[in-house]
């Protein structure tokens, strides 16, 4: 991908812009360039990534904010983008309610600063709910209803055998009770959270209108109550350099290493 980005600019070396192009395309999707938004729309997704970003970094056991844009990629209007610091194979409880609390963060920041609703939190309402009901019937990790699996993987929904149930309706209504409990107490915690932190939110705001795209440097400045720091310019050392043939001699560049 970084090779491609290079060589529609031109370019006969791949450096570091190269590769956080071709890094954001893969983990964020490709860019809608031809998608024009008014800037009503990019203010409210401005809020929405924001609320995303000021959330995660505020609640414990969460993955740092790598980056925030408001560029339109693939189905999203814009992307907060979180990277863990090192190898993770499970996810403590804490993590978890982590996560439902800064999925919760879009929304929040559309109620809390533009006074609207928007569809665009559609997608975090679902991740949210399927989190925590993984925690209450599958994880183990509700008090209310203790180490016992309630849902079957295998099992189909609407469509599946009726016989292959494993719980009552009460045992149901319970478990909806609990799923019900954590959202609301974690939807709860994030706007405490915004509404806490609104001068921050207006600064990160600021950015993403004047950038689009603010960086983990930028954020942390903001956070910090900073002015964030420009974004960064990728520059090449000398690239023409490196291929420019002598004037006596072939009109080909060398041939690149081998490589082992």
């Amino acid at each position: 991908e970084a090779s491609l980005f290079a060589a529609r600019s031109n370019k006969r070396i791949v450096d570091m812009r190269e590769f956080e192009l071709a890094k954001d395309k893969i983990m964020m999707g490709a860019e809608r360039k031809t998608m024009v938004m008014s800037e009503k729309e990019k203010l409210n997704t401005a809020y929405h990534e924001a609320g995303h970003a000021i959330v995660g970094r505020v609640v414990p056991e969460h993955d740092p904010v790598y980056k925030v844009s408001i560029i339109p990629r693939g189905r999203a209007l814009g992307v907060t983008m979180f990277l863990p610091e090192e190898d993770r194979y499970s996810l403590s409880k804490r993590a978890l309610i982590s996560q439902i609390c800064s999925l919760y963060g879009g929304r929040i920041a559309e109620e809390v600063f533009i006074n609207q609703m928007s569809t665009g939190a559609s997608n975090d309402f679902e991740r949210a709910t399927k989190m925590a009901r993984a925690m209450v019937t599958k994880y183990g990790m509700s008090d209310a209803l203790g180490v016992m699996v309630y849902e079957d993987e295998n099992q189909s929904g609407f469509f599946g055998n009726v016989g292959s149930r494993t719980i009552s309706e009460a045992t149901q209504q319970k478990v909806d009770e609990e799923v019900r409990r954590i959202l609301d107490e974690q939807y709860k915690v994030a706007r405490d959270i915004l509404e806490n932190n609104q001068d921050i939110a207006h600064a990160m705001v600021k950015a993403l209108m004047e950038w689009e795209t603010i960086d983990r440097d930028q954020i942390r400045d903001i956070m910090e109550g900073r002015e964030p720091r420009p974004p960064k310019v990728y520059v090449a050392e000398n690239p023409v350099a490196a291929f420019e043939p002598p004037k006596d001699g072939p009109s080909t560049p060398p041939p690149l290493p081998a490589m082992g």
